[in-house]
Parts: structure tokens; C-alpha cells; sequence
């Protein structure tokens, strides 16, 4: 095989690190090694050598290590048998990352078990080449990105899911307002994945979350949207006219139920199972009116009615609930104009505080473009 007069590598971004081909070499060759990289010579195993950025004429001055390794003689152009091999600095960034299935999330505030996908990506620079060369690469010839995620893929994705899972415990996010939190649990993640790649040589750049999302028809996201709900509406009438309203919804499924029971009463038969009724619903009666107060005249308030401005055609009265569903299926927008007893004019949905969970729910608008 010919002496090699010009050892320099160009490789390719995805390439992180690239084995100059040949090992035999010359004393009085250049070595040329672009911006962005380190080049190290290697021998028997051993990386030795290390050279920055530049031009360099190989003599036993500058590769001490080697040549007191292999005994090189000073001065002339004596051949010698070495690896080089090539670290690419660059950064690359467009890595991506994702969870293949769905994971097991518990809402920490409604304690629901939601399934979600989430996905991302984040960049890759090889801030310490040595470590690099020797925990990773070993004896292949080159080592590149893909190399680098299929090695780190599993350790990603379980950590991320332990991460999402911690700090939604931490801050009680709940799976329902997570994508407003997209950035700072991006932070969070990209700082606790780090602590393992810099262990290799590696550190971990910008990494993000793109979204994170729910299957099709999940049921724990349609129970969760029910929770939610019946959350935002005790507290916007209050628990005491929830429990009277829910007491109410009782008595009168009991006095259906023991209307139904006439006939058998009269003849004779379920006398027990109609006092047992009667003595529910007096107790549930008693229970509601100590829970409204000494007044037990005062029925409750009636709920609030709303109307909606859409396409600039007024609909309503409607109730809460159903102005949450319009938001939910995007026909009330954070613009859209509302009025309800009480308001001196029309308000943007956005600012009532009754809606505002609801909007947690969405994406915010993206951004226009020029």
C-alpha cells in the first residue's frame, strides 16, 4: 500500500466521528484538520496524540506520544503504521424523538389515567471528542447521529416519560392544560436528559417538545373534559347550590321511582320499600335545607344564560355548558364576543373567568405569517 503524503477528512455532518482510511503513514505528511473538528492518532488501541484545527507537517515533535510509543526516529520521512480518526464538533439539530405507543399518564388533579403521545426533537454536539471516541465508538470506522439515537432511543423515552410524569406531580398540571406548559417542561427534560449524555462526550441542545397529544376517542380525556366540567361548575355556582342541585336530580328520581311503585302499593305489596323512600327523601330535604341557611323559602338562583355573537349573528340564551362546547369545537374563539345578566356590554370570551379553563384546553393561535 502507497505512503500517504495528505491525511484530512471531510466528512459529512451526520458523521460524528470517520476513521482516516488508511493507516500507513509518513513522517513529514500533512495533516490537515478543518474547522469543527479534532483529529487523534491511535495506536493499538490507545488514543495518543491530539491536534485542533489546522495544518500540520507530521514529525516527532508533534506526535510525541506516538513516536515514543512506535520509537519513531527524529527527523527524515521514516513510514510508521497509525490510525487517525476524525471528531466532528458541529452541532447537528434536526434529531427527532417520539414515544412509538401511547403512555400511561394520572392526571394529578382529577386522578383520571389518560393515555398521550408526545414528540419532539432537540440537537447533538460532541463537547468532549476523547471521552467520545473511547465509550462509543470502539472499533468502527465511523459513528454518526442515527448511530448515536439508536444507542440513546430507549433511555430517552423512558426518562421522558418518569420526567413528564414528575413534573406534572410536582406543579399539578393537569393533562388538560400540559400545552401550556410545552416550554417550560422542555427546559426541564432537556436539563435532567443531559445529565446522562455528558457522561459520553455528548451534550444535548434545545430540546423541545413539539406537542403533546391524545389518541383518537380516548376515553380517559372524554372522562377527564367531564371532570373538568363538573369542577369549573361548582366553582362557578358555588357548592352549596351544587349540592342542592344534585340533592334535587335525587328527589326526583326517588319520587319517579315510587310512583312507579303505586300499583304494588295498593296491592298490598313493597309497603316497606315505599316508607324506606319516604324517609330518604325527608332526610335528603332535611340535609338541603340546613346546607341553604335558616331562609328555607329562598329557592335557589336560576342559572346564568348566555349569548353568543358568531358570524355575527346573535344565538342564545344558552348555558355554560353549552358555550364550553362551542369553545371545545372551536366556534367561540378567545375573540368572540359574549354578553350575560349583569355585563354593561358585550366582553371578549377570553375575559370571563368562567371560560378561561376551557381555553387552557387549546392550542394558542399560531402565528401569523407575512
Amino acid at each position: 500500500m502507497a505512503l500517504i503524503d495528505v491525511v484530512k477528512c471531510e466528512a459529512s455532518s451526520d458523521e460524528f466521528v470517520k476513521k482516516f482510511p488508511s493507516s500507513q503513514i509518513k513522517l513529514g505528511s500533512q495533516l490537515v484538520v478543518m474547522p469543527g473538528q479534532r483529529a487523534y492518532f491511535v495506536k493499538g488501541g490507545r488514543r495518543l496524540d491530539e491536534f485542533e484545527p489546522g495544518t500540520y507537517t507530521l514529525h516527532t515533535n508533534n506526535i510525541p506520544l506516538l513516536s515514543t510509543l512506535i520509537n519513531l526516529p527524529y527527523g527524515g520521512s521514516s513510514p510508521f503504521d497509525a490510525e487517525v480518526w476524525f471528531v466532528n464538533l458541529l452541532t447537528k439539530l434536526d434529531n427527532k424523538w417520539g414515544t412509538p405507543e401511547p403512555i400511561m399518564l394520572e392526571d394529578p388533579k382529577y386522578k383520571i389515567i389518560v393515555h398521550v403521545r408526545a414528540f419532539g426533537q432537540f440537537g447533538l454536539r460532541i463537547i468532549d471528542p476523547g471521552s467520545f471516541l473511547d465509550t462509543l465508538v470502539g472499533s468502527l470506522n465511523t459513528f454518526s447521529a442515527d448511530m448515536v439515537m439508536n444507542y440513546f432511543k430507549g433511555k430517552i423515552q423512558s426518562t421522558i416519560v418518569t420526567l413528564i410524569s414528575q413534573k406534572m406531580i410536582k406543579d399539578n398540571i393537569s393533562v388538560l392544560e400540559i400545552l401550556t406548559q410545552l416550554e417550560e417542561l422542555s427546559f426541564y427534560c432537556g436539563v435532567k436528559l443531559n445529565e446522562t449524555f455528558v457522561r459520553y462526550g455528548i451534550e444535548l441542545v434545545d430540546f423541545c417538545f413539539i406537542s403533546i397529544n391524545t389518541p383518537d376517542n380516548e376515553p380517559g380525556l372524554q372522562a377527564l373534559e367531564a371532570a373538568q366540567e363538573k369542577a369549573m361548575y361548582i366553582n362557578t355556582v358555588g357548592k352549596d347550590l351544587y349540592t342542592y342541585d344534585a340533592n334535587m336530580k335525587v328527589l326526583d328520581s326517588a319520587a319517579h321511582n315510587s310512583g312507579g311503585l303505586g300499583g304494588a302499593v295498593g296491592a298490598g305489596i313493597g309497603l316497606t320499600v315505599g316508607a324506606n323512600i319516604g324517609n330518604k327523601i325527608g332526610t335528603i330535604a332535611n340535609q338541603t335545607d340546613t346546607s341553604l341557611g335558616q331562609n328555607q323559602s329562598v329557592p335557589p338562583p336560576p342559572p346564568v344564560q348566555y349569548h353568543v355573537l358568531i358570524n355575527n349573528q346573535q344565538q342564545g340564551p344558552i348555558d355554560l355548558s353549552a358555550v364550553g362546547d362551542l369553545i371545545l369545537r372551536h366556534s367561540v374563539l378567545r375573540e368572540t364576543y359574549i354578553w350575560k345578566p349583569g355585563l354593561s356590554e358585550w366582553a371578549k370570551a377570553s375575559t370571563l373567568p368562567e371560560f378561561q379553563s376551557y381555553f387552557a384546553q387549546l392550542p394558542p393561535p399560531p402565528p401569523t405569517t407575512k
